[in-house]
């Protein structure tokens, strides 16, 4: 036994079994066993992470022998970490990194003698060849082909000769780093942690298996989604899936992992309204200027602290993993507006601060296709499903959506809180199934005046046509000018289909086209004013 632990106290060694994510906090829960002899009044698990919240510490426990747990104390523990192993590896790091820089060096060296030998058989053979070739005993081609091979061997070493530098600046920089990594672990860092101290009587000798949970910040989930449309199905397949982050200073590995919509940090008592002050300006000379803040929420109520009972009184969803390509389903229990997943896949998510995604489910949702045109901004057709959620199904918790149409990304777009049964939309962008022409057909300025008044007159003519080989469903909005002047009047005159002129100058039909059919829109409309008035805006 190590003399520095007194022997009324017993290190409980643990593990962490299971996770319950919130939005900002994490809910880790540990256990362990220990053999007790009877002489304990101590039970310490240690190291536990700086970012655990103290008072939201709680512990129980079940054994073959009596304990009862009076009281949980926190102190804090300074090591210094073990460095022995690291500094060997980054000294062989270095070591091996020198040596490939003294390869470097060595083909460096070579190529300079290659290129200096080079360099002296061109300055001894300049006048010699040129001798000899003006006596004719060598040819031109000769020549050239010796001038050739001079000048391709001179350019290869300069060239293999940059290389061979440019990758001894990338190994000095590597160098570099990994002695100032050395230098900086060569200096003892402390390392503090927190160590929990349950006091305990114990009832004689027995087996103890110790379980405390508590509360860590730098832990959250949000909820991602990615959203396959297939247009010739009345249907979208949601996979719906969590992004896990956590910096707490501690591994999750092979843990139950539970995502949580509840929010401990907001608090289970309403805020207090304090009065809502106001005056006349008071002179500033001699006074602090004052800033009235809004009451601070008070502190949560740790789930710990509510007790098991609370949790199972959480909405849950019970999932499995996925498996090859097969859709796993979820059991969807609801119980007030807090909504829990309790993933029965063993969760993995280390303390790297970076995204970890894990599947909740997936499913295929029912949904209906509907064209929107606006022919006199642009002359397409977009494409927007009506997506139904399951009146039996989970709520759909605000997030990022990545849509799919027929395996080609369309874009993003953000889900709000989708309840049960509710609708949502989903816009999938142009698509060219449907051709769109718009043409102005008639524009007249009535020669006489019409009691005192100017009029003009615009015709419009809309063809559409479904080049699809199935119905389509379009929305078809067009626009008339608005009049802001009392003497200048905007009237529809005619349209057909027929339709109702709506809320500043909209026309809408709702159309259903068979494939391969073309259809056409007209309508047409007056513009009256005294004829001394300019009328601006009217951009036709």
């Amino acid at each position: 036994m190590n003399p520095e632990i007194p022997s009324w106290r017993k290190i409980v060694p643990s593990q962490i079994v299971a996770v319950t994510v919130y939005a900002d906090k994490a809910l880790v829960t540990r256990r362990g066993v220990v053999s007790l002899t009877g002489v304990e009044r101590e039970l310490a698990i240690a190291p536990l992470p700086l970012t655990l919240l103290t008072e939201s510490v709680r512990v129980s426990g079940t054994g073959t022998v009596g304990v009862r747990l009076q009281g949980v104390s926190g102190d804090r523990l300074y090591t210094t970490e073990p460095v022995g192993e690291r500094v060997a590896q980054l000294t062989r790091q270095i070591q091996q990194l020198e040596a490939e820089k003294r390869h470097q060096q060595a083909q460096i060296d070579a190529l300079a003698l290659q290129s200096s030998f080079i360099k002296g058989l061109r300055e001894k053979t300049e006048e010699p060849f040129a001798v000899s070739l003006a006596r004719k005993n060598l040819s031109l081609s000769e020549t050239l082909d010796f001038l050739n091979f001079l000048g391709s061997q001179y350019g290869e070493y300069a060239i293999a000769s940059g290389e061979c530098k440019s990758q001894q600046q990338e190994l000095d920089k590597q160098l570099q780093a990994l002695r100032t990594a050395l230098q900086n672990i060569q200096t003892p860092h402390p390392k503090e942690s927190l160590s929990l101290i349950v006091a305990v009587e114990v009832a004689g000798e027995g087996q103890f298996e110790l379980e405390v949970s508590y509360l860590v910040d730098r832990a959250s989930w949000s909820p991602l989604y990615d959203l396959r449309v297939d247009s010739t199905r009345d249907s979208v397949n949601l996979s719906y899936l969590a992004e896990v982050t956590q910096s707490t200073g501690e591994d999750w590995l092979d843990v139950a992992l539970t995502l949580s919509t509840a929010k401990p940090g907001l608090g289970t008592i309403p805020p207090k309204l304090e009065p809502w002050y106001i005056s006349t300006p008071q002179p500033s000379i001699g006074r602090r200027r004052e800033v009235m803040l809004p009451p601070a929420p008070p502190m949560a109520a740790s789930p710990a602290s509510r007790g098991m009972a609370n949790e199972q009184e959480e909405e849950e969803y019970a999932t499995e993993n996925f498996i090859a390509a097969e859709i796993v389903t979820a059991e969807v229990e609801k119980v007030g507006g807090v909504v829990t997943f309790k993933l029965n896949s063993s969760g993995n998510i280390p303390s790297d601060g970076t995204p970890h995604k894990t599947t909740i489910f997936n499913d295929d949702y029912p949904c209906s296709f509907e064209y929107v045109s606006i022919p006199r901004l642009v002359s397409f057709a977009y494409l927007q499903a009506k997506v139904k959620n399951s009146p039996n199904g989970a709520t759909l918790l605000p997030g990022q959506a990545n849509i799919f149409r027929e395996t080609v990304f369309v874009g993003t777009t953000q889900l709000e809180n989708i309840a049960p049964g509710q609708e949502f939309k989903l816009n999938l962008g142009i698509d060219e199934g449907l051709k769109i022409e718009r043409d102005l057909i008639e524009r007249q300025v009535d020669k006489k005046l019409i009691g005192g008044q100017r009029r003009i007159t615009y015709g419009y003519r809309v063809v559409i046509t479904n080049l699809l080989n199935q119905e389509a469903h379009l929305k078809l909005t067009e626009q008339l000018p608005v009049s802001r002047n009392e003497q200048i009047k905007v009237r529809l005159t005619r349209s057909n289909p027929q339709i109702q002129l709506g809320e500043m100058g909209i026309l809408e039909w709702g159309l259903t086209l068979p494939p391969q059919e073309k259809r056409e829109i007209h309508y047409q409309f007056t513009v009256e004013h005294p004829p001394e008035l300019t009328v601006i805006g009217l951009d036709i």
